[in-house]
């Protein structure tokens, strides 16, 4: 009977470890909280930091991600109270993921005022409000600076200046190049180089393209602000424009990509790319010697990727949150990220902060030679949202070649 008794006990006692194991299956490890949910960076709701802490989703764009991911571990060694959940992502592309709610992100930074604006207008015109204030503290805060370059074999880049009548590498000399049937020849290159090959993304794709867009339009109307939607209609210009775009072989829609393909290549696939100037630097060690040399070179007038960051007015972003983007913003702003800048190939947005320093890995001092300058030409300013929606519009319409 004892044995009976004996065996029904232990078979009891399993019983209620088999349920008990069972039945928290479900939890992590410890059995304290469940396993956290996918975050708002991706679009599929609000993510679950660790306990204590605050989670800070921060979506930027690809170029600067480096720089991001370095600031970050400073930045959560320093408040071991926030949690940043850092996403990269092609501005254009976070611009309509924001806007159509797939994308619910604390912090963005796009590559530059022109795709702040858009949103704003986007936005405006969706939801009858802005996504965020327009100026002051709570508006858009520059947190690097990159212009946009040619990055040009030496030997073409002296023939296209030398075929502009000393005014430098510009739009309009690309354009004569571009369009004679006689390519390089025409303008005092050798027939051997073929027909000019441009290099420039796809503008609906990726933010340098449009960058280049913009610049093209505002250099055919001798403009540096105030360009109209009206300008973009006219017949003529738009006709100027799709003749620059046939020397393009491809609109890729990464200017890593196709600037990767530069240096690989040589002129045989481009003689000519529309780049950041941080990513020419990255590319312009590994480039000397290959094809000959290759140059970095400013168009009499040039564009800011100015790299804005903004707290989004989202119903999804917690006053905690909110909190602790402001805190993470003013870290990226601050000394110390700022300085970290200058190491990436970006000059820091804080002017205070010398390009030119004795440190020798300093790429404005080592790479100097390559045509790196710290003084650079004016800067243009971007336009409104409407604009750069209507400039979209004309070169998928217009100008891009079938």
């Amino acid at each position: 009977m004892k044995q009976k008794v004996a065996i029904i006990g232990a078979f009891v006692a399993f019983a209620v470890v088999l349920i008990l194991v069972v039945g928290g299956g479900g939890k992590k490890k410890g059995g304290d909280k469940p396993a956290p949910g996918p975050a708002v960076g991706t679009g599929s709701g609000p993510g679950t930091a660790p306990a204590g802490k605050v989670t800070v989703e921060f979506l930027y764009s690809s170029e600067k991600k480096d720089w991001v991911d370095a600031a970050v571990v400073e930045f959560e060694k320093a408040n071991p109270d926030v949690d940043v959940v850092a996403t990269s992502k092609g501005s254009l592309d976070a611009a309509t993921g924001i806007l159509d709610g797939s994308l619910k992100p604390v912090l963005w930074s796009p590559a530059d005022s022109l795709i702040v604006n858009l949103l704003a207008t986007d936005w405006q015109t969706k939801y009858g409000k802005r996504p965020f204030p327009a100026d002051g503290e709570a508006g858009p805060q520059q947190l690097l600076l990159s212009p946009l370059v040619f990055a040009v074999w030496e030997d073409r880049a002296k023939v296209l200046m030398a075929a502009s009548g000393g005014d430098g590498l510009t739009w309009k000399a690309i354009h004569k190049a571009v369009t004679s049937p006689k390519g390089w020849s025409a303008i005092g290159g050798k027939p051997g180089w073929g027909f000019v090959k441009l290099g420039h993304t796809d503008p609906n794709k990726s933010n340098s393209g449009l960058q280049a867009l913009l610049l093209m339009t505002l250099e055919y109307y001798t403009k540096t602000s105030g360009l109209t939607v009206d300008e973009l209609l006219d017949e003529k210009y738009q006709t100027w424009v799709k003749e620059i775009e046939k020397g393009v072989p491809t609109f890729e829609a990464s200017t890593g990509t196709f600037m990767t393909d530069m240096v690989r290549f040589g002129p045989s696939k481009y003689d000519i790319a529309v780049v950041y100037e941080s990513l020419a630097i990255s590319q312009l060690e590994n480039a000397q010697g290959r094809w000959g040399n290759l140059r970095i070179y400013y168009p009499p007038v040039t564009l800011w990727s100015d790299h804005p960051v903004v707290m989004l007015g989202g119903d999804w972003v917690t006053p905690a949150q909110a909190k602790a983007g402001e805190r993470l913003i003013a870290y990226l702003r601050g000394h110390e990220a700022q300085s970290m800048a200058l190491r990436f190939g970006f000059r820091p947005a804080d002017t205070s902060l010398p390009l030119k320093t004795s440190d020798g890995a300093n790429p404005f001092t080592r790479l100097a030679q390559y045509g790196l300058a710290l003084e650079l030409p004016e800067a243009a300013t971007a336009p409104d949202g409407a604009v750069v929606r209507n400039l979209l519009m004309m070169w998928s319409r217009v100008a891009r070649p079938q």
